[in-house]
């Protein structure tokens, strides 16, 4: 049987070419120009893959990723994107997509990604209305993640001083009940150094929940939260329990609590005081004993000081504050963790790569890791995919990241002639500035978007939506 695709885009000569391509392969597949389009799609018909571009000219991707697995559990989402946007992509990862490539797409490399997704279970999640588990630790919600207490394979400590400091702070505050926020970018391990403190502590043997604050409706946060029962609602029908009680002698762990609506940071602020939930619908308080770790990459104090989020509430769970620092401050333990990749992804792919080469171990060690450690993670597995031999070598690696590991040239050049310095100029900005090369493009070619596209060396598609993350209006 024929596996099926989606591919959303709203360049359509892309997407024919893709889904000839793709046919050929002996796929099945089918093109949407939109979010709305592909919506329709996907409720008429079952797809195994969908190929969607991060920007769409309706809706954000990211918008779009969520229908699509709240729609299509089974689905695997592969996003595609331009450099600019690969945090936007390892940001999606935590919402369930299943890997993202940059684009301009190589065609083989498309097809090795779609044979990786084909032959990984996507994680299975329960609608509201499924049945409870039993369990102290349940999955009956989306946003719940039910770890392995047993251990906590992905927590590399690191040998670097920043490294060695944080271990140093985990195993001081993991004994203790105390509230710890971990503030750190998007990619950083956050969550990986909140497990590591739950194992660490008195109730290591007791339920870990984790909790995506990001994910949860303001109108469905009570329920989430503290659970409801049958018939409290429409749509309840049946009893719930919330991630409080699930996570009751144990801990749980609040990322990205910074995404919470103020009437939500209420409710959350009296149940961290008082220790009780109340279900939905329900009279009677239950009480919890719970270790609260919450997780943001947000601007907590600048949100406080501007009145988004609630002073107590981040007091109350700033009781110990850790930040879990970006992978290019970690320069020391760059091979460390991508050899820990390596070893990881051989196991997943069921592959015998045995190590990099010295051009990839230099790429790795001079890139600025704008994904940290959530980026190099998918870089190394797909790279472990693309490998015939036992070495990565740099043809496997991503172009952008190649093109961006080395600094610009800095030596002595002839005086150029005006119009061969402004080129100049825009390769040496490049790199570091894109919205400042985009913006001299405009200026050099009186802002003629076509050929300000030629001159920068992208489509014009690129370009507007370069523009448009930028807020670069004519």
């Amino acid at each position: 049987m024929s596996h099926k695709i989606l591919v959303i885009d709203d360049d359509v000569p892309f997407c024919e070419m893709l889904k000839a391509f793709l046919t050929k392969k002996g796929y099945v597949v089918s093109n949407a120009y939109s979010a709305s389009e592909a919506e329709q799609q996907i409720l008429s018909d079952c797809f195994d893959i969908v190929l969607t571009d991060v920007r769409l000219p309706d809706r954000d991707g990211m918008e779009l990723l969520k229908i699509i697995k709240s729609q299509s559990p089974s689905s695997q989402v592969i996003l595609m994107t331009g450099y600019t946007e690969i945090r936007t992509a390892v940001n999606a990862m935590k919402l369930g997509a299943f890997d993202y490539v940059a684009k301009p797409i190589n065609p083989d490399e498309i097809q090795l990604t779609i044979k990786a997704a084909l032959q990984t279970k996507p994680v299975s999640v329960l609608s509201n209305n499924d049945s409870l588990d039993t369990k102290p630790v349940s999955a009956n919600s989306v946003n719940i993640k039910k770890t392995n207490p047993a251990g906590n394979q992905n927590y590399i400590q690191g040998k670097s001083d920043v490294s060695l400091q944080l271990h140093e702070y985990i195993e001081l505050v993991a004994p203790t009940n105390m509230s710890v926020l971990i503030i750190g970018d998007s990619g950083t391990g956050k969550e990986n150094i909140a497990h590591s403190i739950h194992l660490k502590s008195k109730r290591k043997d007791k339920p870990y929940i984790a909790v995506d604050c990001g994910a949860i409706p303001k109108e469905l946060a009570s329920s989430e939260f503290f659970g409801h029962i049958k018939g409290s609602f429409t749509g309840a029908v049946s009893d719930k329990i919330g991630h409080f009680e699930a996570a009751n002698g144990g801990t749980i762990f609040l990322d990205e609590v910074g995404n919470l609506s103020y009437e939500v940071q209420v409710q959350l602020l009296r149940a961290l005081q008082e220790r009780k939930v109340k279900p939905v619908g329900s009279s009677k308080e239950i009480d919890v004993d719970i270790r609260v770790i919450a997780a943001t990459n947000e601007d907590l104090p600048g949100a406080v000081r501007e009145g988004e989020f609630r002073e107590d509430l981040y007091h109350r769970l700033n009781e110990f504050g850790i930040v879990a620092p970006r992978l290019c401050d970690r320069k020391q333990d760059i091979l460390t963790f991508a050899y820990h990749f390596l070893q990881t992804s051989n196991t997943e792919l069921e592959k015998n790569v045995e190590t990099f080469s010295q051009e990839v171990e230099q790429i790795f060690l001079t890139y600025d890791w704008p994904g940290n450690l959530r980026e190099m993670k998918n870089i190394i597995k797909r790279s472990v995919l693309l490998t015939r031999g036992s070495i990565i070598t740099g043809d496997v690696l991503p172009v952008e990241l190649r093109e961006n590991s080395s600094n610009p040239v800095t030596q002595v050049k002839p005086t150029p002639s005006p119009s061969s310095k402004v080129d100049e100029d825009l390769k040496l900005f490049s790199s570091k500035n894109e919205e400042q090369a985009i913006r001299l493009a405009l200026e050099k070619v009186k802002f003629n978007k076509t050929k300000a596209a030629q001159v920068l060396g992208i489509d014009r598609k690129t370009l507007y939506n370069k523009m448009k993350l930028y807020n670069i209006e004519l």
